[in-house]
């Protein structure tokens, strides 16, 4: 499909976000004209993407709440070196800027969907997923505001993703409905939430649904091995650097890790 092209704003605003995210560095005011739109919050995306240069391994999905220009949900790509697999990591965070952790079941895409397919049933999205696990994201963006001023300011900078801690295999998920397992976060030791993923429009897979049919409409190519973050299970839950989030699942299953300074 024909798309059209960052403007010379989209680009200067996605400019300002890398250049923040590779430095480190907060910034007290949305820099520039924030987008209005979906659709332009993506072209801000887009030209954010390329100029950042990293090879993107998957996408997270957020849940947009109430429902905005017919979507109730939002995409930001995952790189890859914020993908880590390893059970107690530090996970960075921009100081100053927004901060949290999400409980969240991780997909992997096993079989790359049809990019010219535009309408998929949970099943369909279901059968093109190989793998899932349970994990923590990270959100952070060097904007404080990001989530409160809306989803169009979220996407526009990477959706607010900022790393991806791949825990355990979610074992049974072929067979049972892991929609029902207790999720639990934790900071420090006390509790953050507590919910079940049944609660999450429609589910996880409804978030990989959500993502194939995004992915198609704007021409944006999947491929099989990238992740899928699903969404918040028990809520987003804002952390501080030296803090230590533990998430688990279905009193079996946990991953934990410490909060760094970016």
């Amino acid at each position: 499909m024909n798309q059209r092209e960052p403007t010379e704003n989209h680009v200067a605003v996605a400019r300002s976000f890398v250049d923040a995210r590779r430095s480190g560095a907060a910034l007290s005011d949305y820099p520039g004209t924030a987008p209005e739109t979906l659709a332009d919050a993506y072209l801000v995306q887009d030209a954010a993407i390329a100029l950042d240069g990293r090879q993107v391994v998957g996408w997270k999905v957020g849940r947009i709440n109430p429902p905005r220009g017919g979507a109730d949900r939002l995409v930001g790509p995952i790189f890859a070196d914020q993908v880590i697999h390893r059970d107690g990591a530090t996970m960075p965070v921009i100081v100053d800027g927004f901060a949290a952790a999400e409980a969240e079941f991780l997909l992997r895409i096993g079989v790359a969907p049809e990019p010219t397919k535009f309408r998929y049933t949970i099943d369909e999205a279901r059968a093109l997923i190989d793998a899932v696990h349970v994990g923590i994201e990270i959100a952070s963006s060097p904007y404080p505001g990001i989530n409160a001023d809306g989803p169009a300011v979220t996407i526009s900078d990477f959706g607010n993703h900022n790393g991806l801690l791949v825990g355990a295999e979610a074992d049974g998920w072929r067979e049972n409905d892991i929609t029902g397992w207790r999720v639990e976060l934790l900071i420090d030791g006390e509790a953050a939430g507590s919910a079940t993923a049944a609660a999450m429009l429609d589910g996880p897979f409804g978030a990989a649904r959500f993502l194939f049919e995004h992915a198609a409409a704007r021409g944006v190519a999947l491929s099989a091995g990238q992740w899928i973050s699903s969404g918040a299970v028990t809520g987003v839950h804002e952390v501080r650097v030296g803090q230590r989030v533990e998430a688990r699942f279905d009193g079996r299953l946990a991953v934990t890790c410490e909060i760094e300074a970016q």
